[in-house]
């Protein structure tokens, strides 16, 4: 499992959505790496897809939400960082259909999905958990 504890912010609405995350995330390579044929695992691919273009705007959503409820400085900073990350899968979805399902593609999406996922909760999340335990606001919702 992708997921570990040292991730945790201390909110529960945003920790639950990361795990949800790096839960899809890890089906998502499993799929990937799986020995069936290409055209097997398109399904779950599609399905990674649609479920990244939806829950990732709501995540994100909620958590800029949180940011602006406890006054965090970097907000418009964060907002961007999630802004791009939202056009990269939005583009990468686009050609992926526009293509007829190109494995290599998404072999490169995976590969970026999954150090931007790491990267971003274990760093630049990780400093909004800081902000609100040191201004001692909404850490437990």
């Amino acid at each position: 499992m992708l997921w570990k504890e040292k991730y945790e912010l201390g909110v529960e609405q945003v920790d639950n959505q990361h795990r949800e995350l790096f839960r899809r995330v890890d089906t998502f390579l499993h799929t990937l790496r799986s020995s069936t044929s290409w055209d097997e695992r398109v399904r779950k691919v599609n399905e990674t897809l649609d479920f990244m273009n939806g829950y990732v705007i709501e995540h994100f959503r909620d958590e800029e939400e949180y940011q602006k409820k406890i006054g965090y400085p970097r907000y418009e900073e964060h907002k961007k960082i999630h802004a791009d990350m939202l056009n990269y899968v939005v583009h990468v979805t686009k050609e992926y259909k526009d293509k007829g399902y190109n494995e290599q593609l998404i072999q490169q999406f995976a590969g970026r999905l999954l150090a931007w996922l790491i990267n971003h909760v274990a760093a630049e999340d990780q400093l909004i958990g800081v902000y609100a335990k040191e201004k001692g606001v909404g850490t437990n919702g």
